[in-house]
């Protein structure tokens, strides 16, 4: 992928907004560059300014940086983890309400991933309706299906995020769905989150579809129906080593992108770690 070496080691980081700094494009690019990792996913906040002219400040930031973004990842307003049953109701294009304002934005956000020349958009789709003939579960495949077009005419793909429905309702959807660049973010992590599934397994079960992963662990709820928790990389329940002997077994060669949920030094500290960690397993 874009010249990278296989399971090239990168980080996720932010525009802005919560999961991120309120920095000028430059300064965050040369905190990442400072990681020492030269590839990397953007995360699109849902404030951040789409604009041709940002898009170019970005790019140029990115370009002196000598960071290679793989994809642009989204978040929208009002979005909440705050407990499963608040992450149903408020994320990505299963809310009804606010489901035309995320698909406009969604393609405003495939051009700006366009002009930085990023091959890829990715996002939440949102805890599906498990009913196939379900009405809600139809409008949002058919959002996805205009999605998808979008983006190939962009020639990019459109990437569906892990860990709100076992794999095989995924592949349900992306049957569905029926667009050759629909792909998947494989995020192992989100699989023990959201207590969906055993995380190999379902990298078996899609490994087709895997455009990307996260690198990022965390341990399984302790009751059903609440959230796990994140933890550094290597100190969850993924088991880091099986995952990346998983990933070259099904013969993935991509980046393996540390995402790290949290902000300040202990963010760093983590993902510096998690770099070292990573590095060692895909040699």
């Amino acid at each position: 992928m874009m010249n990278l070496e296989p399971l090239e080691v990168g980080v996720m980081f932010w525009t802005g907004g919560p999961l991120g700094v309120d920095a000028p494009p430059e300064q965050i690019t040369a905190s990442v560059k400072s990681l020492g990792v030269k590839c990397a996913q953007l995360g699109v906040d849902g404030a951040a300014d789409l604009s041709a002219a940002n898009a170019a400040r970005w790019k140029k930031a990115l370009d002196d940086a000598g960071l290679t973004i793989v994809t642009c990842f989204l978040n929208f307003l009002d979005e909440s983890y705050a407990s499963i049953p608040i992450c149903a109701g408020t994320v990505g294009y299963v809310p009804a309400g606010p489901r035309q304002d995320r698909f406009e934005r969604t393609l405003a956000a495939s051009d700006f991933t366009r002009e930085l020349g990023v091959p890829g958009v990715a996002a939440h789709v949102g805890c599906l309706p498990h009913d196939r003939n379900d009405p809600e579960y139809l409008a949002v495949k058919e959002l996805v299906q205009k999605i998808c077009d979008r983006c190939a005419a962009n020639g990019q793909y459109f990437a569906l995020e892990t860990g709100q429905e076992p794999a095989s309702n995924l592949l349900d959807f992306m049957a569905d769905v029926d667009r050759e660049n629909l792909k998947i973010n494989f995020d192992p992590a989100n699989m023990i989150l959201y207590g969906s599934g055993e995380p190999l397994e379902a990298l078996e079960a899609v490994k087709e579809h895997v455009i990307t992963v996260h690198a990022k662990d965390a341990s399984w709820p302790e009751k059903e129906g609440e959230w796990g928790s994140e933890t550094p990389l290597g100190q969850g329940d993924v088991g880091m080593d099986r995952f990346v002997a998983k990933l070259k077994e099904i013969g993935y060669t991509g980046p393996l992108i540390i995402e790290r949920e949290i902000l300040g030094d202990e963010q760093r500290k983590d993902i510096l770690e998690a770099i070292a960690l990573l590095e060692g397993l895909r040699a």
